[in-house]
């Protein structure tokens, strides 16, 4: 059996999810189709992905691909996380994760319904809000979900949220809804309402932002597309991650992997699996900085993460293995980072990565803060350590 070292698994790390600077981007999309995926769960990180990998293209730039282009497009995929997909993707990703996943959650949704004392017969309550809302964004898009309960009442009664727990809170029916039917293929979010790092979208019918529906697929082959990719950007990766990454079954990753022409690999502790033509080994580059936000692709796509991050996972993720922001230096983690309300720059290093790896990260936090100018944001979520660099 072919064997992949983990210096094997940094060296492709960073030339394929373009790190190292000459490895860098020319726009927004190809950042997207280099990680298959960006996340967008914070509106944020989907910016400083891109800026992380590219030299020059500024946030209207992004904004373009996303709202006049519309090459990129936010939906909910693999795990029910948010996700910007390249347009030529979505039906991939919506085939291979998503309609699952909405028929799953229309049941949760019915549920709450039923709890909340909405309806007691909720699927023929949702099918009626359904067709109410659709009409009303077929006349009134782009439009926000306190539009779309404004002008339909009966999305605005309050449904219970984590009953019974500490989370317990109250919701409109609308901000259940929309995004349902943004999983279920019908609407797309649009332009934020305020600048890009608002995570507040219009919602517009899919048909009238893309100019036609989502292609339907079948869900197997639409699988074993998205694990090609998956495994072109992030392989070699264990069953484990591949099973993680895109929430499937076993069954549904061992049928992925069976349709797809792969190899085999021995990784340092396990097996693991590239395309059968990837085993060559990766050119060697420069050692290379990088200051990755919270929940970036790079960070957040394999499920078994020693091989480059080592031991500081309990300081830098959360404890549902969520990521901060980190610092990487030669395809490992070794640090996290933070933005300071006066827009400083804060970092912290873990380990000792001497002193032309200690510049390099100082360069590329300056790189950013002049990117961001006078752009302050909160991150949806901060691990202590990170939330401890934005204290002054």
């Amino acid at each position: 059996m072919h064997r992949i070292d983990a210096e094997e698994r940094r060296a492709r790390l960073v030339r394929r999810h373009r790190l190292a600077p000459p490895d860098r981007a020319g726009d927004a999309l190809d950042v997207a189709r280099s990680l298959v995926v960006l996340h967008s769960t914070d509106a944020v990180t989907v910016f400083l992905s891109i800026a992380a990998r590219t030299t020059g293209v500024a946030p209207a730039e992004v904004e373009r691909a996303f709202y006049d282009d519309r090459t990129l497009v936010r939906m909910h995929g693999m795990r029910r996380t948010l996700f910007a997909v390249p347009r030529e993707l979505v039906p991939v990703v919506f085939a291979a994760c998503t309609r699952t996943i909405a028929a799953r959650e229309r049941r949760r949704l019915e549920g709450m319904l039923v709890e909340s004392g909405v309806s007691t017969r909720p699927a023929t309550w949702l099918a009626r809000a359904s067709k109410a809302a659709l009409q009303v964004l077929d006349q009134q898009a782009p439009a926000t979900t306190s539009e779309v309960a404004t002008s339909v009442p009966m999305l605005a009664k309050r449904l219970r949220i984590g009953a019974g727990t500490r989370f317990e809170a109250t919701q409109s029916v609308a901000a259940r809804l929309l995004p349902q039917l943004a999983m279920e293929g019908k609407l797309v979010r649009a332009h934020p309402r305020g600048t890009w790092i608002s995570g507040q979208y219009h919602w517009v019918p899919t048909a009238a932002w893309l100019g036609e529906e989502i292609a339907p697929l079948e869900p197997r082959l639409a699988q074993a597309e998205l694990l090609r990719r998956w495994l072109e950007s992030f392989g070699p990766g264990t069953e484990a991650d591949i099973r993680w990454w895109t929430g499937w079954t076993a069954r549904e990753t061992r049928g992925a992997l069976a349709a797809v022409p792969r190899a085999e690999v021995e990784l340092d502790g396990g097996t693991g699996y590239v395309l059968a033509d990837d085993l060559e080994a990766t050119p060697p580059s420069e050692p290379a900085a990088a200051l990755l936000p919270t929940l970036d692709p790079t960070t957040m796509g394999w499920k078994e993460r020693d091989w480059y991050l080592g031991p500081h996972a309990p300081l830098l993720f959360d404890t549902n293995g969520n990521a901060g922001p980190t610092v990487w230096w030669d395809g490992r983690v070794v640090g996290g980072w933070s933005q300071r309300r006066d827009g400083e720059l804060v970092f912290r290093l873990l380990e000792d990565v001497g002193a032309d790896a200690v510049r390099a990260v100082e360069s590329e936090a300056e790189r950013l803060r002049v990117w961001l100018g006078e752009v302050r944001f909160s991150p949806g979520f901060l691990p202590p350590f990170q939330r401890s660099l934005s204290e002054p």
